[in-house]
């Protein structure tokens, strides 16, 4: 005899929220805009069953979605593909936490991550890691979220997200513009590894 509860253990969850769940927890991690394609590529999923999931995510952090709330962060698109941001009237409150009730010091990788973007600006976070030799996703995570670097732009042949160094930074190092910084030559040994395409090296 079929018991109610072997009803319930034998029912899948809902499609729709498998879906909505997992992206997520992708986007939790992202680093750069997911187009529709990737998502649909790393979900299994039909790329009309990620958008539509996209489309109830936004509405939820919205407010618009039936018993939900607007959210402190959003689901916004852009450079063809969707990220999570901050909403942009929290923007202060978020930079005051950062810069003041969060002062901990950058990392040795966090201050050579900011350095290779100072000088190579603007300048892809894939980029930035074939130059370190490491991954800097949760570096350049960090740097965002304190302020000292921003997307600047993005890369018309691929769409990846070009970072640059912000006017909070030059604050930080006493400096009225980049054109202020030691030049990196004397600080190589060779003098341009890593930094060899670089223009006007200072």
């Amino acid at each position: 005899m079929t018991t109610e509860a072997d009803m319930t253990q034998a029912t899948p969850p809902a499609p729709s929220v498998d879906v909505d769940r997992a992206l997520e927890a992708i986007f939790m991690v992202a680093d750069e805009p997911q187009s529709l394609v990737s998502l649909a590529t790393a979900l299994g999923r039909p790329v009309a069953v990620v958008r539509q999931g996209v489309e109830r995510l936004v509405e939820d952090y919205d407010g618009r979605a039936s018993g939900s709330v607007r959210r402190g962060f959003e689901l916004r698109e852009v450079a063809g593909g969707w990220r999570l941001y901050v909403r942009g009237e929290h923007d202060p409150l978020v930079r005051d936490f950062v810069m003041t009730q969060n002062p901990s010091r950058l990392s040795q990788a966090a201050l050579e991550t900011l350095a290779v973007i100072a000088y190579k600006q603007p300048i892809s976070r894939g980029a930035v890691a074939s130059i370190r030799a490491v991954n800097v996703d949760s570096v350049v995570r960090t740097l965002l979220s304190r302020g000292l670097i921003t997307e600047v732009s993005t890369q018309a042949e691929t769409g990846a997200i070009l970072y640059g160094t912000t006017d909070m930074l030059l604050t930080q190092l006493g400096l009225n513009s980049l054109d202020e910084l030691p030049r990196i030559s004397p600080l190589l040994a060779d003098g341009s590894e890593g930094f060899d395409d670089l223009q006007g090296v200072r």
